[in-house]
């Protein structure tokens, strides 16, 4: 979806600064100048949120001009349009339509921004992070020396490679969720999953080697 402005999607006789509709689902579900007025009023909804999301994230795009943040925040706001359009059957009037909607703008504009700012960043798959040394004690020292070795053990051992790749990715190299599912060709639902399974190996091989206690059963539980 190109950038759109009020006078590409408004009809020439159609009041451009009528009030927004009261029933947006009806709106924009119903062809016709009732709808064009709706999706404009929409789409600037979706870029003042977008905007202001990318305002907010600025500081991980350092050295990116005014120009580059707008084109970032007005795709972030086509792309949140159409996954309102392609969701106005689920909404179910919990909370103000604009609300509602204003959610998918903020979530789109800070996948854009993270997806920007990570666009020439190489992914480390395979890298385990350094055991910090500062503000420990000597024995407080050894003691996570030994928890990072098992840890690093049950990395190794416990997971199989693609839980291993993904664990590493997005717990210890920080990498966003959605920027590592564009790498991978796979989805953010997908990733949680692999990262439960993979903490659930993880904790059960740490409670065997007696690194992690075990938890306690629930009352009531033989």
């Amino acid at each position: 979806m190109s950038r759109v402005s009020a006078d590409d999607r408004v009809p020439p006789d159609l009041d451009q600064h009528a009030a927004a509709p009261e029933n947006w689902v009806e709106a924009l579900s119903t062809p016709g100048p009732r709808q064009d007025h709706a999706m404009v009023h929409l789409h600037q909804l979706m870029l003042r949120a977008s905007r202001h999301q990318v305002r907010r994230m600025r500081s991980t795009l350092a050295g990116v001009g005014d120009d580059r943040l707008e084109e970032i925040a007005n795709q972030a706001a086509d792309e949140a349009m159409m996954a309102v359009l392609a969701k106005l059957s689920t909404f179910e009037g919990r909370s103000r339509f604009t609300t509602w909607a204003y959610k998918f703008a903020i979530l789109q504009s800070a996948t854009e921004v993270r997806r920007f700012a990570w666009q020439h960043r190489e992914v480390e798959l395979d890298d385990y992070a350094q055991l910090p040394a500062h503000s420990l004690s000597p024995a407080g020292y050894a003691e996570a020396a030994d928890l990072a070795s098992a840890v690093r053990n049950a990395i190794d051992v416990a997971l199989t490679p693609h839980q291993r790749r993904v664990t590493l990715a997005l717990l210890v190299n920080d990498v966003p969720i959605d920027v590592l599912a564009d790498r991978l060709g796979t989805s953010r639902n997908a990733l949680y999953k692999t990262v439960h399974d993979a903490r659930t190996r993880l904790r059960a091989t740490l409670i065997a080697s007696g690194h992690l206690a075990a938890p306690h059963p629930q009352a009531g539980t033989p």
